[in-house]
């Protein structure tokens, strides 16, 4: 079995997709991009929080395509866009953000204990850390 198969199965196996469309969402980033030469775990992990909603998906989505496109060897100027979008975002988005931009960079994420976030967006963060875990361990 390849990477993405058993890292998908992983994680669908421990039950970490909140709905058929997240997961929907996920396999197709991962089986588009996971043989390009810009493919990380921290942007697999970056696919798995985006796939989360039709919102986001959309945003990976299109930075992806025009990653393959211009034939990126690597996530440098994703990681820069992040940083961008972060700044201008409300405080649960923010933080959204720069959860990614951490798993771009390879490092932990804590999330402030006065972030001010409501349940949903915690659950999310707190999903895409146990993720996270797993598909460190692929």
């Amino acid at each position: 079995m390849n990477w993405k198969d058993r890292c998908f199965l992983s994680l669908d196996e421990e039950k970490l997709f909140e709905s058929s469309g997240h997961r929907t969402r996920f396999f197709e980033l991962l089986d588009c991009y996971s043989d390009y030469p810009f493919f990380t775990k921290g942007l697999c992990k970056c696919m798995y929080l985006s796939a989360w909603d039709e919102e986001h998906f959309a945003i990976m989505l299109e930075t992806l395509t025009a990653m393959s496109l211009g034939r990126e060897t690597d996530t440098g100027d994703m990681r820069i866009q992040g940083e961008t979008l972060a700044e201008v975002q409300p405080d649960a988005e923010y933080y959204v953000y720069q959860l990614s931009n951490a798993f771009l960079d390879h490092k932990d994420f804590t999330l402030p204990a006065d972030a001010a976030i409501g349940p949903a967006q915690r659950h999310i963060i707190d999903q895409a850390l146990k993720a996270s875990k797993i598909i460190d361990t692929i």
